[in-house]
């Protein structure tokens, strides 16, 4: 682990020095490249100069100890100062553990969320606007922009299905573990009888695909008009301005409705396209790795239970890590860090362990 962490720290002061270069900062994308490259080795090296200075704490302590001839405060003080410093190496030693975990490389990628009704008609509508808030406020919190990509409102206010972009530093990060079946446990409205009805919705998060990532022959699209339709009547579009696009070698089907405007409709449903394309072969790319472990947290599988929103208890339980909070009001309204944070440890665990069998 010594070796890795010279050669990371001798890197990023390479880095550091290139980013002081002219030519460099003329670079407007070499430039970019390299402070995010700097941003993310910043931690790991400044964790490994904090164990190089309780290393050599350690070591003054125990030659000072092994020459002896010290009075007994002093000498108090001395073994005092080797505890913590061992102490310290041990601490500093299992966080660079974590910090040197290999990092998913589209950790700080915008992100598409996709979510759909499932079973529970109306009721299952109404919770995909309740999920779709529910993201909208949290990236709002984070200081980050939800655009809609497509959407298909119903009457009463839900959505069938709504496709929408968060764009910020660090978005597929924090909701990479959002894909999933999510329940909700309520008593809808239109019930008389007061009956707690079951729900669901279903979630795909998928990071922000670039040109350079899928390389999307135009000969392999079938591209499609037709005259926009909203729900009851209502944003009705006189002209064919929707799209549909059908990537034939995959049979990938994207729709975009929102846009008056043609041309925004198609670079919308091509932003969707790509990334559900890019999706596909990360998760094929996945399953042929031999022996690939099996987590409990991150899976991605959209037919997988991940999480059940309680109404009668305001109660919210995340199934894969046994987390259950009595806040639901404040998870509905954008509070989510104490369950992707949870998450995210979950996730942490599971690869170290991994890494040690």
């Amino acid at each position: 682990m010594l070796e890795k962490l010279e050669a990371i720290e001798e890197k990023f002061e390479q880095i550091n020095s290139q980013l002081f270069d002219p030519d460099v900062v003329s670079d407007i994308e070499k430039y970019k490249k390299l402070m995010q490259e700097s941003k993310h080795l910043t931690p790991i090296v400044e964790k490994y100069r904090e164990l190089k200075k309780a290393k050599k704490d350690y070591e003054e302590s125990k030659e000072l100890l092994d020459a002896g001839g010290l009075d007994k405060d002093f000498r108090e003080m001395v073994v005092e100062q080797l505890d913590e410093s061992g102490a310290d190496i041990e601490r500093i030693n299992e966080e660079l553990k974590i910090l040197l975990l290999p990092r998913d490389p589209n950790d700080d990628r915008n992100v598409i969320v996709e979510i759909r009704g499932g079973a529970g008609g109306e009721e299952s509508a109404l919770f995909a606007n309740s999920l779709f808030r529910m993201y909208s406020m949290y990236a709002e919190t984070k200081g980050w922009k939800t655009e809609i990509l497509s959407e298909a409102p119903t009457e009463l206010g839900g959505y069938k299905e709504i496709s929408f972009m968060i764009e910020g530093d660090g978005a597929y990060s924090r909701f990479k573990f959002e894909s999933g079946v999510h329940r909700v446990q309520r008593v809808p409205e239109t019930e008389s009888q007061g009956r707690i009805h079951t729900s669901t919705v279903t979630v795909a998060v998928l990071p922000e695909a670039q040109d350079v990532d899928v390389d999307i022959n135009p000969a392999d699209l079938q591209i499609d008009t037709f005259r926009s339709s909203g729900a009851g009547g209502q944003h009705i579009n006189k002209t064919e301005s929707a799209i549909r696009i059908t990537h034939i070698p995959t049979g990938t089907v994207v729709e975009c409705q929102d846009e008056r405007s043609q041309h925004k409709n198609k670079d919308k449903a091509m932003k969707i396209l790509r990334s559900r394309i890019l999706e596909a072969e990360r998760e094929k790319q996945h399953s042929e790795i031999a022996g690939e472990r099996k987590a409990q947290v991150g899976t991605g599988d959209r037919s997988e239970r991940i999480r059940t929103y309680n109404y009668p208890q305001g109660r919210v339980s995340d199934h894969r890590i046994g987390l259950t909070l009595y806040k639901l009001e404040a998870v509905l309204n954008g509070d989510l860090d104490e369950i992707i944070d949870a998450l995210i440890t979950a996730d942490t665990a599971e690869k170290l362990k991994s890494g040690a069998e």
